[in-house]
């Protein structure tokens, strides 16, 4: 027959149905924008440390609002309990916020905590630093501490003790005073992303060592802590030669610096002239007293008729290398006959020991912010919870974007008039931001508090640039070559002619600072004798 059919009732709601389900699984599993004010639906800590002011305010340069750390050196702590746990087992989970530090940050943490279910009896006006929690996410910066935190809370199910796992080379925090949102993306496949505005800036893996410290999963052997090393165990893989005799013409007294026998004293040498006089200009203050101060003395200067001459004064021959000089005889090392390795205690399997799949992750039954900080002008905004990497990326373009082009191109105006006054230029901030991003690289991790110092006192000094650029070249050109080398000893034989030296002379090691800016420069000029001081009565 001819002629369309309708579609039965039926079908139009089931369609219906499967339409609002769809929806619904991408919803937002949490989501708090600021828009209204947070009393009544976050809860102030009410313990004694935790004295500063959260305020309801709007972002600087912009109508929306956020949660605003309004004092400095103050403790926060606020909390929200949420309707129904949150589950992050089995399914990919996106936790995402922003935040601005509009005083910038010298001190401060900013990071968020979302807690596991709390004991029985816990109330939201309890909340602290101890109230346990399965993540901690989010930027954190004072002296040599500089980046966003991930730190995951995981139960033991040998022990049933939780232990806090951090993330091992976290990304450093943005330098400036513009919003920033933070994401961390947990997935099924035990993968961990952390993204800063939108941009991946780490990925782990939750179960591996490199990644995560310590390991979610324990080795599944350990040292014995019984084994003892045995006594006659030699672990020197080099001796002296018992054989070896020092030579007989092998003078160990011979001076380093003889006096060269061939100088000629200059012709215009002045004898009878002092290095030294005293300042011609110079008066006795009218308030010294020769009783309390003592006999004063006019403070000295070069002695101007040497500066013109070749020297002054009486003329000693200068020294010159003993061809003779040999130093302390050291035997030449040779193989030990008796070395049997570096000792190690022996593996015995690791009584807790366990295997998993997946990591065994809390639920989050409430979100906090439990911080410390000594800047006020920190705004926390648009906190998201979701289970789908497009919706976070949504909200990233929806929230957050606008705000920070408007901020960025106000950054530019700024940095433009920066640079007729002489200020830090765009191009020198852009080379900072650079410079942090090469502080992030793993293998330069033990050396990221000295990079970090370096940077900022770049920032700081805006004419340092150039030493700054310099210094950490010489720094990660330093690493390349310990790692190249293995950090091994520079052995002078024992029997040269050249100076000997011990191993611990010999030894080359890394600066414990990678800085090699001075803050003030000296004049390199003489200094005059300073006035005695008083004496004490």
């Amino acid at each position: 027959m001819g002629g369309s059919r309708t579609a039965s009732p039926l079908v139009v709601l089931f369609l219906i149905a499967c339409l609002a389900l769809h929806i619904e699984a991408f919803d937002p599993l949490f989501y708090e924008p600021f828009d209204e004010s947070f009393e009544g639906r976050w809860i102030v800590s009410e313990k004694s440390d935790y004295n500063g002011v959260w305020k309801h305010l709007t972002s600087e340069g912009h109508e929306d609002y956020g949660l605003l750390v309004s004092e400095k050196a103050r403790k926060y702590a606020i909390v929200k309990e949420l309707d129904e746990p949150i589950k992050l087992k089995d399914e990919t989970i996106v936790l995402q916020f922003e935040t601005r530090f509009q005083n910038g940050l010298e001190c401060g943490g900013a990071y968020l905590k979302y807690l596991r279910p709390q004991e029985p009896g816990w109330t939201p006006k309890e909340f602290n630093n101890e109230s346990p929690y399965s993540i901690m996410f989010g930027p954190d910066k004072c002296g040599s501490t500089n980046k966003v935190h991930f730190i995951l809370k995981h139960k033991n199910p040998k022990t049933g003790e939780f232990v806090e796992h951090h993330l091992k080379y976290p990304p450093s925090v943005p330098s400036d005073k513009l919003s920033h949102v933070y994401t961390a993306i947990l997935k099924p496949d035990n993968k961990l992303q952390i993204l800063i505005d939108g941009e991946e800036k780490k990925k782990s893996n939750f179960f591996s060592a490199d990644d995560f410290e310590p390991a979610l999963i324990p080795p599944e052997t350990i040292p014995d802590p019984d084994d003892k090393k045995p006594e006659d165990w030699d672990e020197r893989a080099k001796i002296p030669d018992p054989d070896a005799v020092k030579p007989d013409d092998w003078d160990e007294d011979a001076s380093k610096e003889i006096e060269d026998e061939d100088a000629v004293k200059p012709e215009g040498w002045l004898d009878d002239e002092p290095e030294e006089i005293d300042h011609p200009e110079a008066t006795k203050p009218e308030d010294w007293d020769d009783e309390e101060d003592g006999e004063w003395e006019a403070p000295k200067i070069s002695n101007p008729k040497c500066d013109a001459a070749p020297g002054c004064g009486e003329w000693k021959r200068p020294t010159k290398r003993n061809p003779a000089y040999k130093g302390k005889w050291y035997a030449p090392m040779i193989d030990n006959p008796n070395y049997k390795g570096i000792w190690k205690p022996q593996q015995i399997p690791n009584p807790d020991y366990f295997e998993l799949d997946k990591p065994d992750f809390e639920p989050i039954a409430a979100i906090g912010i439990e911080i410390w900080t000594m800047q006020d002008g920190i705004l926390f905004d648009n906190i998201l919870v979701a289970s789908d990497e497009k919706v976070a990326g949504s909200y990233r373009d929806k929230t957050w974007k606008p705000k920070y082009n408007v901020e960025k191109e106000k950054q530019k105006a700024e940095d433009a008039a920066a640079d007729l006054s002489g200020g830090i230029s765009s191009f020198q901030k852009k080379v900072f931001d650079i410079l942090y991003k090469v502080a992030d690289i793993p293998f330069l991790e033990a050396y990221k508090i000295q990079i970090i110092d370096v940077i900022q006192k770049g920032e700081k000094q805006p004419n340092l640039t150039i030493g700054v650029l310099v210094s950490i070249v010489v720094v990660i050109s330093t690493i390349i070559i310990k790692i190249l080398f293995g950090g091994k000893k520079h052995v002078v034989p024992a029997n040269s002619a050249t100076e000997s030296k011990t191993s611990e002379e010999a030894e080359t090691d890394l600066p414990e600072s990678s800085s090699a800016l001075e803050e003030n420069e000296k004049e390199d000029a003489p200094a005059a004798r300073p006035r005695r001081s008083r004496r004490e009565t």
